[in-house]
């Protein structure tokens, strides 16, 4: 019997099955690529040899779950600062910004959130905004929910000038190693246009990021509370609680 030709009703409902796996299944990051399809390529060759491919398999399934990068949808607001990451909020408290984000030498508020190895280690624009200046700097690899790891581990910082025209207050986000992390991404570069909950970088493997805020800033977050990246609204900038907006 000729098998019958799909409908369009067909075509619909497959097409919104997909839509629902795309929901489901978040993405991979493009960085993570190499960690996947290396340990699911050893898997094919040894999958007579099950003491090879179950292990491979097993940490191809791990690398996916960990670079995965879901979409995520940022509020919308005048002066509102987001989460850079998902993960726990390990601090809440006013610290002196790292020298290299320029941000002066007295203490400002500051947010710290802990990504464990099970949390999406994508990072999110905090603010729309023009890109200052990016710096690496080599360091140690302590567990990244110490406090002392802003300060001694290697990371990777970036200052934001909020609004279209860079005129707005300046944010500043770090990217930190964490214990076992080896490995930090920032891909904007001085000069480029930040759009708020966009991804910028990634972090492997367990991490922490730090933003400083300028003086006067409302945090909205408390210790021990979880984080979205790009949806978790973490201040609000105090220019515009001024203006009454």
């Amino acid at each position: 019997m000729a098998r019958r030709p799909a409908q369009p009703d067909d075509r619909e409902g497959l097409a919104h099955l997909v839509d629902l796996f795309r929901e489901t299944v978040p993405p991979l990051h493009p960085k993570g690529l190499p960690f996947v399809v290396g340990p699911a390529a050893v898997a094919v060759l040894g999958r007579k040899h099950p003491w090879i491919s179950r292990p491979a398999m097993a940490l191809a399934g791990a690398s996916a779950l960990f670079f995965r990068h879901p979409s995520r949808v940022p509020p919308t607001g005048d002066g509102l600062v987001v989460a850079p990451g998902d993960g726990t909020i390990a601090l809440v408290d006013e610290a002196i910004p790292m020298p290299e984000l320029g941000l002066g030498d007295k203490p400002l508020p500051r947010v710290s959130t802990f990504l464990s190895v099970f949390d999406v280690h994508v990072q999110r624009v905090p603010i729309s905004g023009r890109v200052l200046s990016v710096q690496h700097t080599p360091g140690k690899f302590l567990s990244a929910d110490l406090p002392e790891a802003s300060s001694e581990n290697e990371r990777t910082a970036m200052t934001i000038a909020a609004g279209a025209d860079a005129s707005g207050p300046r944010i500043g986000v770090v990217q930190i190693a964490g214990l076992i992390a080896r490995r930090i991404v920032c891909d904007p570069a001085p000069g480029d246009q930040l759009t708020i909950g966009d991804t910028y970088g990634l972090i492997r493997f367990g991490s922490r990021v730090d933003v400083y805020f300028p003086e006067g800033t409302e945090l909205k977050v408390t210790v021990g509370q979880r984080a979205v990246g790009a949806e978790t609204i973490l201040g609000q900038l105090p220019a515009v609680q001024k203006s009454g907006r």
